[in-house]
């Protein structure tokens, strides 16, 4: 059984390995680039390497002649059809799922977020259509209360692959046929890339100011509009409000972030509404500024609700020593049914010892880990 061997990192290594030990050849070896991890004990075996010139299509002429087999482990190319043309028995890969639920590249994130107390993984046959060609192989695993696709993926997920393509390899190799049942259309599911995005920028930012304004009265049409179209007057953003009517009392409260320059203004056109038969109770709070040796950013965060993102969150910031200055949260709905976004703003206090790029990767790796979009705007502000 000749094999050429689609893949990448760890797993790709992984697999290249149980199959030598199993007694398949694998006729070359093509990978993404050339430092990968793959590439690298391929190399050092001997094995012929081909590099992609577009690392997101394997073309025919990347596989090897008199190539068996074509297996995919750990590769986001697609295999050509002229490629699998060139295989006498086509090709397979392996995805963490148990298909035809979750087809995507982000299936082990959306087992987690979709709470999904079994999965599983399977061996397919490459074929037109994302993930849709027929099952040669499948097993399955329970997922444990709290565990993070990361987690999923290295105590269960990866061993079922390496498991599944060395036993299907094997059944090739015996058999000179590879098993195959169709994917039931009905069960299908996608599994599409969760976008995670770190933004830090260098640009000063204008100081700005947090104002909640409580404002009482007797209820009648047009209080809220006194109030917005004062905050409009002065640029202000209305972040957050609560209001309601009580025995024919009007009571709200409102949070307004406003430039600095303008609070002082913003604060007397406030208080002219007593003289709308209002009583308004102001209370300010000014943008911190960083102490010597510190800087302010502020990062916004959002996220599928679960349990634990404000401990993690911090928990991350603090071993780092970073330090939460302020902290507002708020639980929205999700375009997806009978799901919530958890959205969070803070104000942080960085060490100036740790760089703009180092908290950058700190925090792409965090997003990765808790499937998140995280932005960051670094406000330099005097001590």
């Amino acid at each position: 059984m000749k094999v050429t061997l689609a893949g990448s990192r760890y797993f790709g290594a992984t697999v290249f390995e149980a199959m030598r030990k199993d007694g398949t050849e694998i006729v070359r070896v093509v990978v993404p680039e050339a430092d990968d991890r793959l590439a690298q004990v391929a190399t050092a075996a001997g094995v012929p390497l081909h590099v992609l010139a577009d690392p997101k299509i394997v073309p025919g002429e990347a596989i090897a002649e008199g190539t068996d087999l074509i297996v995919a482990a750990h590769t986001h190319a697609r295999v050509s059809n002229d490629a699998l043309a060139r295989s006498r028995l086509g090709g397979i890969g392996y995805h963490p799922s148990l298909l035809p639920r979750h087809r995507g590249i982000a299936a082990v994130e959306w087992t987690v977020l979709e709470g999904d107390p079994i999965a599983g993984g399977s061996v397919y046959h490459l074929a037109d259509g994302w993930d849709a060609g027929a099952i040669a192989a499948q097993d399955w695993c329970f997922v444990k209360k709290g565990e993070t696709a990361r987690e999923l993926w290295e105590r269960a997920l990866a061993p079922i692959g390496l498991k599944l393509l060395t036993q299907v390899v094997r059944h090739a190799a015996e058999h000179g046929e590879l098993p195959a049942y169709a994917q039931d259309e009905a069960f299908a599911t996608r599994a599409p890339m969760i976008r995670r995005s770190v933004a830090l920028t260098d640009e000063p930012a204008p100081r700005s100011t947090s104002l909640v304004v409580t404002a009482i009265g007797r209820d009648r049409p047009g209080i809220v509009s006194l109030l917005s179209e004062r905050a409009q007057g002065f640029g202000a953003n209305w972040a957050g409000s609560r209001m309601t009517s009580i025995a024919g009392q009007f009571a709200g409260m409102v949070h307004l972030q406003v430039a600095t320059a303008h609070a002082a203004a913003l604060i007397a056109a406030l208080r002219g509404l007593e003289a709308e038969g209002l009583r308004v109770v102001i209370a300010r709070s000014d943008a911190p500024s960083a102490p010597p040796g510190r800087r302010i950013v502020e990062l916004e965060l959002a996220a599928p609700d679960r349990p634990g993102i404000v401990r993690d969150l911090s928990k991350h910031l603090a071993a780092q020593g970073v330090s939460i200055e302020d902290l507002d949260t708020e639980l929205a709905s999700a375009a997806a049914p009978n799901q919530h976004l958890f959205k969070v703003k803070a104000v942080l206090v960085v060490p100036e010892a740790l760089s703009n790029a180092a908290l950058r990767v700190s925090l792409q790796t965090l997003a990765h880990e808790m499937m998140i979009d995280i932005a960051l705007d670094e406000n330099m502000r005097s001590a």
